[in-house]
């Protein structure tokens, strides 16, 4: 999942030895213990116990709903582990040291779009992630609707920037399907650099993978993320990409289990490996102890459920995957309760049938004839 590239195995540092883990750790906890004990700027611990970003935090205190020790908290007070915050009358249970942040990768289908807000109502990714407490999902880059493969979601939004950001220069690589084969020139174009709107843009790398037909596949790897960028560097030298695909971002690959449609939450010793390869500070605090069926479906694939109400997708003929929409037919059909088989129509019955048929009516019409009889 974590790929080691020559290039990136300069950040990784040696693992210490057993002997030296063991005194590292007591000293982490014992750096941990001091950190708790020395007071903190209130919307930092807020921040780092979940409850959302830093800024959220400065809102909600200007807000009057945040007591310390039984008094409304302004901007700016500090706190330590023995004061008492409580939110709305209610406890927090609050952490001074930043915990692991949580990573998910997902295999993404054509059809699905990158944003929490589409006035067109389309399929997201954002609709399948799951809820997570006191936190918000953070996803690092993004992929055009008709473009699928690797993406990544986190909980830090210092690793995404780390990830994202241009300066980084963080390698990312596609698969790419186009319609006709690439000569020589046209192999030296897209290498060298070639005139987009937005700039001059180029591949660091392209490999010829072979195809059958007209259809030919490549494999590109560039060094910025700017919009569709890959699909218009085809289309200045006259080439249509009749499929997209990105395999990696970075040092993590698109793992083959992963399937479309799918998720997978990166382990944490993934995770640490990913946050020293970005070189950002590891969190030191303890590791939670997992249950069994976490442990038992750590590192699993799993398809995630839609919210209710969201669109789902389709694949089309053209096999790119879109969202479903009613079709004529669709509309004209009935509900299932118009649609259902009638009962046969009975013939009409003649009057005085019911006291005809009924057998107390009729003894009751033997009583009276009896009677005046």
């Amino acid at each position: 999942m974590i790929k080691k590239t020559r290039a990136d195995s300069q950040s990784y540092r040696r693992r210490p030895e057993a002997g030296h883990e063991q005194a590292t750790d007591s000293s982490s906890r014992k750096k941990a213990a001091v950190a708790a004990a020395a007071p903190q700027r209130l919307q930092k611990v807020l921040a780092l116990s979940g409850l959302g970003s830093r800024r959220d935090m400065e809102a909600l205190i200007e807000s009057g709903r945040v007591t310390v020790n039984g008094v409304v908290a302004t901007l700016g007070v500090s706190v330590t582990g023995n004061d008492v915050v409580r939110l709305d009358r209610r406890p927090l249970r609050l952490q001074s040291e930043p915990q692991l942040p949580k990573i998910l990768l997902y295999h993404k289908q054509e059809g699905e779009i990158v944003s929490q807000d589409d006035p067109e109502k389309r399929a997201s990714v954002f609709d399948k992630l799951p809820r997570i407490r006191g936190a918000k999902w953070v996803s690092v880059g993004r992929l055009d609707i008709n473009t699928s493969g690797l993406m990544i979601f986190t909980t830090s939004g210092e690793l995404a920037n780390r990830l994202m950001h241009p300066r980084y220069e963080v390698e990312r690589e596609y698969a790419v399907r186009v319609m006709g084969q690439l000569s020589e020139g046209q192999l030296q174009q897209l290498t060298q650099g070639i005139e987009l709107e937005d700039g001059v843009a180029n591949f660091d790398l392209i490999q010829d993978k072979g195809g059958e037909g007209a259809n030919h596949w490549y494999q590109v790897v560039l060094r910025e993320g700017r919009n569709r960028e890959v699909r218009r560097l085809f289309e200045v030298i006259g080439l249509m990409v009749s499929r997209l695909m990105r395999v990696r971002f970075g040092p993590v690959s698109l793992p083959s289990r992963l399937k479309r449609g799918q998720m997978l939450a990166m382990e944490d010793k993934d995770v640490r490996e990913l946050l020293e390869w970005a070189e950002l500070a590891i969190p030191r605090s303890p590791q939670r102890q997992m249950s069994a069926r976490e442990r038992d479906q750590a590192g699993r694939p799993f398809t995630p459920k839609a919210k209710p109400g969201s669109p789902a997708i389709r694949s089309s003929k053209s096999g790119m995957r879109k969202p479903m929409e009613k079709s004529a037919t669709d509309s004209n059909k009935k509900p299932a309760a118009e649609t259902a088989i009638e009962p046969k129509s009975r013939p009409p019955k003649k009057a005085g049938w019911a006291r005809a048929e009924n057998p107390v009516a009729k003894q009751r019409g033997n009583l009276r004839k009896r009677g005046g009889s």
